[in-house]
């Protein structure tokens, strides 16, 4: 950058040189007329400094733009790593309290607008001072009563300049944020394509995005209208500037106070000098569009982050017993998710989560893995607070399946080893094995090396959610998340996953959120929610036996399926 502002400084400075070089040029030229004698020598000198002071600022020209396209570049990459690095330290509920498009909108079209937006104002607004001083200190040197109407106008053209920007950063914030939300429908259409047509909503989807992209057209065009008035007004007066120049100028030649090269050397050097402020207001546009894109980038830098990600470097006990001590936790705006939460899960044993859908269920799962903060009571790991460990250290002991089997675009064995990074393919393998996912892929044209797209495709739910087990299962881990992940799936791959559950649940510390009742009737523990609470825990022949709420819950979930009740449990 600073290479770059060194070029820019040399092209300024040939530029503000020639003029006057020309003007006594013609002054030689002139006086050769007017005397019958022409100095050839020197004007042969004087044509030729111009003509190489002209060549080099080219060149410096094409330097200072190859230093600044480096310089800006290295300065988005370094901009959009660290947008990317805050992003893994938010919170969770910074991005269900936005809509992704907008997220997306801030990492990537804001970036780009600065990306844009900096290549054009590093140079161009350092050339335009520079020309401005410079050529404003040559016409104080040829004529200060010149110089003096030349700048008569600058003061008219800041008061513009000002009055402009303080309209138009409004209408730039609002055109960006029209940006984001028309990034979240477009997102959410191509998310939810599927349902848009199978319920003819097309007419309806095209007219929210076509609402959203007219808001989008009237913010952008009242901020491009608001910022681009700046440059014609500047015109204006730089044209009005050169006629009172030309009209004193000549009058100073005819009165024999200048010479026609002075004034042909002021002219030019009011044109330069009126050049650079017209620039400077046509680049307010850049600058106000610039402007409010990085107050959306640095919104998103300077969000608060996760709490949980200010945990210390406590060492993860080897004991792992998990102990939740009256945890209650409500996320923002809404009544407490969990209340006054108390158990304890022994090393080894399977705790079973079951209750009505909003529960608390999942809460207990992000509470364990500190995607949210207990807003009171505290959540110990072998007797440790874990708020005093770091989340690297505690997500490490964790395998997580959820109910969305997401997978990565990329082939089947690197989803597979994405839970152990550089793993080796006979550990590949035998996750694969113990988690049934050997059996379908070897029947695949690609085998592993089948590649993966849009989330899993062309794999079915249930070999989705196969291959996640197996991802677990490489990774190994003490303690093993299971969230409702036999709920998307046929009769027949919920036996395979419940099977590949069963082999991964060996040995390990388990949680297993579950609808289906069936799948947790071998569990050590059963807690059993509603509302927040536990209102009942114990094994499931205990509970069964107290014959209250879990009781009622298993029956109306299974007494008017009894063939399929059998055949699932059988499985087991």
């Amino acid at each position: 950058m600073l290479g770059a502002v060194a070029a820019t400084c040399a092209f300024a400075g040939l530029n503000v040189a020639a003029p006057k070089y020309l003007g006594d040029a013609t002054d030689v030229v002139v006086n050769g007329i007017f005397l019958g004698t022409t100095d050839q020598e020197r004007l042969v000198i004087l044509l030729s400094a111009v003509a190489v002071m002209y060549v080099f600022a080219s060149v410096f020209n094409w330097i200072q733009g190859a230093l600044t396209a480096r310089s800006v570049q290295g300065l988005m990459y370094g901009l959009r790593a660290a947008v990317e690095d805050k992003l893994h330290r938010l919170p969770s509920t910074y991005f269900s309290e936005r809509s992704r498009g907008d997220v997306l909108s801030r990492a990537t079209n804001d970036i780009d607008n600065i990306s844009q937006a900096m290549n054009q104002l590093l140079t161009q607004l350092i050339m335009s001072v520079l020309m401005l001083c410079g050529s404003l200190a040559m016409m104080l040197w040829i004529s200060p009563m010149l110089a003096a109407i030349a700048l008569a106008s600058v003061p008219l053209s800041t008061c513009i300049t000002v009055l402009v920007a303080r309209r138009s950063q409004a209408h730039f914030e609002r055109q960006w944020k029209e940006t984001g939300e028309l990034n979240a429908h477009v997102e959410e259409f191509i998310t939810g394509h599927e349902v848009i047509k199978a319920f003819g909503q097309q007419s309806r989807a095209a007219d929210i995005f076509a609402q959203s992209n007219r808001r989008l057209a009237r913010a952008a065009t009242k901020a491009q209208y608001s910022a681009g008035v700046v440059q014609p007004l500047m015109v204006l007066m730089a044209n009005l500037n050169y006629i009172a120049v030309a009209v004193v100028g000549a009058l100073q030649v005819i009165a024999g106070a200048m010479t026609i090269g002075g004034i042909q050397a002021f002219i030019q050097f009011s044109r330069l000098f009126s050049q650079p402020v017209g620039q400077i207001g046509g680049l307010l546009n850049l600058i106000q569009s610039c402007a409010a894109s990085a107050a959306r980038v640095f919104a998103l830098l300077d969000a608060e982050e996760d709490p949980a990600q200010r945990g210390g470097d406590t060492p993860v006990p080897a004991d792992g017993t998990i102990v939740f001590e009256d945890v209650t936790f409500g996320y923002p705006g809404s009544p407490p998710a969990v209340r006054n939460l108390s158990f304890t899960a022994e090393p080894g044993q399977t705790v079973a989560i079951v209750g009505h859908t909003g529960a608390g269920k999942t809460t207990v799962v992000n509470l364990l893995l500190r995607f949210c903060e207990p807003g009171s009571g505290r959540i110990t790991l072998g007797g440790i607070d874990t708020a005093t460990i770091s989340t690297d250290r505690l997500r490490g002991q964790f395998g997580v399946v959820l109910q969305d089997a997401w997978l990565f675009a990329g082939t089947i064995r690197e989803n597979i080893a994405y839970g152990l990074p550089g793993a080796t393919e006979a550990g590949i393998l035998a996750a694969a094995e113990a988690s049934y996912v050997d059996r379908f892929v070897r029947s695949l044209p690609g085998g592993y090396d089948t590649v993966l797209e849009n989330g899993g495709e062309p794999l079915s739910q249930g070999q989705r959610q196969l291959i996640t087990i197996a991802r677990a299962e490489l990774a190994g881990r003490p303690v093993l998340i299971l969230d409702e992940a036999t709920s998307s799936v046929d009769s027949r791959t919920e036996l395979l996953i419940r099977q590949a559950m069963r082999r991964l649940r060996h040995g390990r510390t388990s949680f297993v959120i579950a609808h289906r009742l069936s799948t947790v009737r071998n569990a050590d523990l059963i807690l059993v929610m509603d509302h927040g609470r536990i209102v009942e825990q114990g094994t499931h022949q205990s509970l069964l036996a107290a014959n209250s709420y879990y009781a009622r819950l298993y029956n109306a979930q299974f007494s008017a399926s009894p063939r399929r009740t059998g055949v699932l449990e059988a499985g087991l």
